[in-house]
C-alpha cells in the first residue's frame, strides 16, 4: 500500500515508518518538522495538518492515511489542542473523503476516558476527559465517527502511556533521577495496576487494522503490568545507582501539581496532576480477537529499555531529537528543586 503517516517526523511516526516500509508498504511524511532516521525512499513533505492545500497534496494517490499528528499534554495550549488536535483531525478526513482514499487510521488517547470510575477500561466505557488534552482527542474521535458513518473506511486506536527507546518528555525526568541515584517519588495508597504500551506494539496494531481492513475503535496496552510503584522500584533496582522509591503523601502532592500548574511554573500537563499514581488500564481483549494482535512487551521490559537507550544518548551527549516533545529533554528549575528536597528526608528504617 501507498501509506501517508501524517505527523510522520515524530517519535512515534518515525518508528511507524520504519516499521511499515520493513512491511513492504510504500510511506509519505506529512510534518512540520524534517525527519532524520526514515527510510531513504520515504516521500517527505513539510506541512501543516492545519492547511487545506498542504493536505490535500500528501493525500493525494494514497491508499491509506494513519494520522500521528497530536499537540501532546506538555504543550499546555488549550488553543492549539483544539486546532492540531481536532479541527487538524477533521481536514485530513475531508480530504481522504475527497480524494477517496479508502482507509483511515486515527491514533487517539487513552485520555479521552479521563479518570474512569471502572476498570479495566473497555471501548464501552464512557468517554469523559477531564482535561482540555483529552477533551480536543475525545472530539477528533468524534469526527472520525461521523466519516465513518459516511462511509469512510476509520479505526481508532487508543493506545496507553507510550514508551520505547528515544521516548522523553516526561520519563527523562523520572531517568535522570535514577541515573543520579536519587529518590523517585510515587504517592502512598494501595499499588494501583498501571499500564503502559511499547510504540512498536503499537505499531503493529497499525498493521494489522491496514492490512486486515479493520474499521472499528481498539483499546491498546501491555499484556505484562503491574504498579506504577512496582515498575518504578524495578527500574531502581535494575540501574543499581542507588536510586530509590518513596512515597509521598497523596493528597499534599496532587494538590501542588495542580496549584503549580495554575500558577505556571510546572512544566507538567493537568493530565499528568490528574493520573500520576492512579489505576489505569485496558481490556485489549477487542484487539487480541479481531486483529489478532498481541502485545509483546511488558511494562518492566519497556522502562528498562528505554532507561538505556536514555544512558547510552547522556553518554554520547547527543542533542535532543526532532521538534517531537516526547524526544525532547524536559528541563525544569521547579522539578530540580523537588528533587533536591526529596533528599533531605529522613531515609526510611529498616
Amino acid at each position: 500500500m501507498r501509506i501517508l503517516v501524517a505527523g510522520g517526523a515524530g517519535y512515534l511516526g518515525t518508528l511507524l515508518v520504519r516499521h511499515l516500509h520493513d512491511g513492504g508498504h510504500e510511506c509519505r511524511v506529512l510534518d512540520v518538522n524534517g525527519a532524520s532516521g526514515l527510510p531513504a525512499d520515504t516521500g517527505m513533505m513539510l506541512g501543516d495538518i492545519r492547511d487545506e492545500r498542504a493536505v490535500e497534496r500528501a493525500v493525494r494517490g494514497m491508499d491509506a492515511i494513519v494520522n500521528c499528528v497530536a499537540m501532546v499534554p506538555l504543550a499546555k495550549d488549550r488553543r492549539l489542542f483544539l486546532a492540531v488536535n481536532e479541527q487538524g483531525t477533521r481536514t485530513l478526513l475531508q480530504a481522504a473523503r475527497n480524494l477517496e482514499v479508502p482507509r483511515f487510521v486515527q491514533i487517539s488517547s487513552s485520555a479521552v476516558y479521563g479518570k474512569p470510575e471502572q476498570l479495566p477500561v473497555t471501548e464501552e466505557s464512557p468517554r469523559l476527559p477531564q482535561d482540555p488534552y483529552g477533551l480536543s482527542k475525545k472530539r477528533a474521535e468524534d469526527h472520525c465517527r461521523a466519516f465513518a458513518h459516511e462511509g469512510l473506511d476509520v479505526a481508532i486506536l487508543r493506545p496507553r502511556t507510550l514508551l520505547g527507546a528515544g521516548r522523553l518528555g516526561i520519563f527523562q525526568v523520572l531517568f535522570e533521577w535514577v541515573r543520579r541515584g536519587r529518590r523517585v517519588p510515587v504517592l502512598a495508597g494501595p499499588e494501583s495496576p498501571y499500564q503502559f504500551l511499547h510504540a512498536a506494539d503499537l505499531a503493529q496494531a497499525v498493521t494489522c487494522v491496514l492490512e486486515q481492513r479493520r474499521p472499528g475503535e481498539y483499546n491498546l496496552g501491555a499484556g505484562r503490568y503491574a504498579s506504577i510503584q512496582e515498575a518504578l522500584q524495578s527500574l531502581c533496582v535494575q540501574a543499581g545507582t542507588g536510586a530509590s522509591v518513596v512515597r509521598l503523601p497523596r493528597r499534599p502532592v496532587e494538590w501542588g501539581m495542580q496549584a503549580s500548574h495554575r500558577l505556571g511554573i510546572s512544566p507538567l500537563a493537568p493530565y499528568h496532576a490528574l493520573m500520576y499514581g492512579h489505576a489505569m488500564y485496558f481490556d485489549c481483549g477487542k484487539a487480541e480477537r479481531e486483529l489478532g494482535w498481541q502485545p509483546r512487551w511488558s511494562n518492566d521490559e519497556m522502562l528498562q529499555e528505554s532507561y538505556r537507550h536514555y544512558l547510552q544518548a547522556c553518554a554520547a551527549r547527543k542533542p535532543s531529537g526532532t521538534g517531537s516533545p516526547h524526544q525532547q529533554p524536559l528541563r525544569s528549575t521547579l522539578l530540580e528543586v523537588f528533587s533536591r528536597a526529596l533528599e533531605l528526608l529522613p531515609k526510611p528504617s529498616r
